[in-house]
């Protein structure tokens, strides 16, 4: 079978996305490949298919047991043979696998990086007829990548010790430049394809609400309440935020459970099982909550606070929608929650590392919490803030998200801006955004004549400009170069204010207007949108019968059939095996396991609503 054929036999797909094909191309010609795809785009297919087609059996790198058994899970369930190594399995499970896969029963083999140092292991791969190593989230091997591994570094002693070299493929979703660049060099790839199909998720609508306090509480209570039936992970930057938020919503009545590194580890894997097989609809949870989630019906997922880095805010909001189904994306911000992310970079640890390389860790953590920060307080397009961070050229908004939906005016605060770098030269950089601010406008606060800022030529300049809007003004100038933040207490010092001396140099800020935004803008339209009444209906129904055989066969509901599978059901509304075929997501195993008694579904749903279905296809 050629690849398009082994696509639609055990995928159920008739063509490939973007940047699939050419990467399995170059994977069958043999060469090294690196792909940055973003997170739902397929990155398994492209070497899961090629594995079918190889000679040998190809090892998959993974950072995560719960990954490696949803892959492993999803493969068999397409009827390919497939098996993990991890700490999971016991010495005789894993001897068996091993001597299964020496057989040549299985083609594919997950395996977690520690594993590569066992020296079971490393007799089975002096023995093996090994085609290709897959390092799948390869960021974790650059200690610039925010997942950063150091057990990933023996992938590369592992390769080298085998009888010959085998292709190599790497692939992550989230790489900037020189974790790009790290990642071919430590793997050493040898002439890589480098594949980046984008970074853009379309169907994800990102928003950010400036929140403080209990309305966060309360934003997300009255979210859910809104949104029932619907799957979500809510991200909070403290243990002691998720405990509180868990009970809050525990006392509501929602089917909620909770993730983080304090609880019990039997416990915290109950949980996270719970949300995965929909036994939970909300998980509330801290980063611990990684990137093992392969979930794929999350419809939202909302940030509690501010993360650390946009590379991690990318992971995590990108767990919503993996399906393809339109999802949201919001983050609730506060000025406390730039407090917290700086409170837990300080507690960072490093271990086995020189100060110069801690030191310059340190000045990256902070580029990227001021990112973020960037991020958060921004007015334009958040798509393209997001694209633009990772390299992408944009030219245009993308249209569809909040601040693209919301409504704001400009101001020339070109005058302002130089009143601004006139008291941070009067302070001789010696304050933070507060004393500036507070100075400009001339407030009348204790702390201003504590410090002497009474005094200074630049109190009152700004008096009848709100303080809000100097502090937007202020936040503006850091992005432009203007002023920079530093030290502990982020004080104001002078940047690079040559372009503001320029003939014509304008500074300019967005303020939003208290605006309500429909919520048809808010939030773009689902497939289910597109079904009847009665086809959505079917659709619960579908829903109902995938949870049944999830239970009986001990497997999440997302690996039978997706979301989208189920929607394609409804629209297609096939009656016999070869209209079962054609919906999107349906192979040749999974119609011989599941095709009759979906179909079975969908008969007597007809029968009792005869003609109301009316989007089907002639399976005649």
């Amino acid at each position: 079978m050629n690849a398009a054929e082994i696509l639609k036999k055990y995928f159920g797909y008739d063509t490939f996305r973007q940047g699939q094909e050419g990467i399995i191309r170059s994977i069958l010609s043999g060469r090294d490949v690196l792909a940055i795809m973003p997170t739902g785009a397929g990155k398994s297919v492209c070497y899961q298919v090629p594995a079918l087609m190889l000679p040998g059996i190809t090892l998959v790198v993974s950072p995560l047991i719960s990954l490696m058994q949803d892959q492993v899970n999803s493969l068999n369930e397409a009827g390919i043979h497939a098996a993990f190594i991890n700490s999971a399995l016991t010495e005789a499970q894993i001897s068996k696998a091993l001597d299964f896969a020496a057989r040549g029963i299985y083609k594919i083999i997950y395996v977690a990086p520690e594993r590569l140092e066992s020296g079971r292991f490393l007799q089975f791969a002096a023995n093996a007829d090994i085609s290709m190593v897959t390092v799948d989230e390869a960021h974790c091997i650059s200690q610039w990548g925010q997942d950063f591994r150091p057990s990933y570094l023996k992938i590369v002693d592992f390769i080298d010790d085998l009888p010959k070299r085998p292709i190599i493929s790497a692939f992550t979703a989230t790489a900037t430049g020189e974790v790009k660049t790290d990642i071919e060099c430590i793997l050493r790839l040898e002439r890589p394809d480098v594949t980046v199909t984008g970074f853009d998720r379309e169907n994800l609508y990102y928003s950010v609400e400036h929140i403080a306090g209990k309305k966060k509480d309360d934003f997300v209570v009255d979210y859910i309440e809104k949104h029932p039936g619907e799957s979500g992970i809510i991200y909070c930057a403290t243990r002691k935020n998720v405990d509180n938020l868990y009970e809050k919503l525990f006392k509501r009545g929602v089917p909620v459970t909770s993730y983080h590194a304090g609880i019990d580890n039997h416990i915290r894997k109950k949980n996270q099982d719970d949300f995965i097989y929909d036994r939970a609809l909300v998980v509330v949870a801290t980063n611990a909550f990684g990137m093992g989630i392969d979930k794929s019906n999350v419809r939202y997922v909302i940030h509690y606070n501010m993360p650390q880095s946009m590379e991690n805010y990318y992971q995590e909001a990108g767990r919503a929608g993996r399906d393809g189904e339109n999802s949201q994306c919001i983050l609730l911000f506060s000025a406390q929650d730039v407090i917290i992310a700086r409170f837990l970079l300080d507690q960072k640890e490093f271990e086995d590392m020189d100060e110069e390389d801690i030191e310059l860790i340190r000045q990256r953590d902070t580029y990227r919490l001021q990112v973020m920060e960037g991020y958060c307080k921004r007015a334009a397009c958040l798509r393209n803030y997001i694209l633009e961070y990772f390299g992408e050229k944009i030219s245009q908004p993308c249209g569809n998200c909040g601040n693209c939906h919301g409504n704001f005016t400009e101001m020339d605060m070109t005058d302002a801006a130089k009143w601004v770098v006139n008291c941070i030269a009067e302070t001789r950089g010696r304050f933070g955004k507060n004393i500036v601010s507070g100075t400009l406008v001339g407030a009348n606060r204790a702390r201003l004549r504590e410090v002497g800022a009474t005094s200074y030529r630049s109190y009152g300049a700004l008096e009848q400009v709100n303080e809000k809007d100097v502090q937007t003004l202020i936040d503006q100038m850091i992005m432009d170069g203007y002023i920079v933040q530093s030290g502990e207490y982020r004080v104001l010092q002078m940047g690079d204010i040559s372009g503001l001396k320029r003939e014509g140099a304008r500074v300019m800020i967005r303020k939003s207007q208290e605006k309500e935004i429909p919520a048809a803008a808010r939030k773009k339209a689902r497939s289910t949108d597109a079904l009847t009444g009665a086809g959505f209906q079917l659709f619960e129904r579908l829903k109902g019968l995938r949870t049944a055989i999830a239970k009986e066969e001990g497997m999440p509901p997302y690996i039978v059939f997706s979301d989208k599978t189920l929607i394609d059901m409804c629209v297609k509304f096939p009656r016999d095996k070869q209209g079962m075929l054609a919906v999107s997501g349906v192979g040749e195993n999974k119609y011989s396991k599941y095709g009759e008694r979906f179909m079975d579904v969908i008969r007597v749903f007809d029968e009792e609503h005869p003609g109301n279905l009316h989007h089907r296809i002639d399976n005649t």
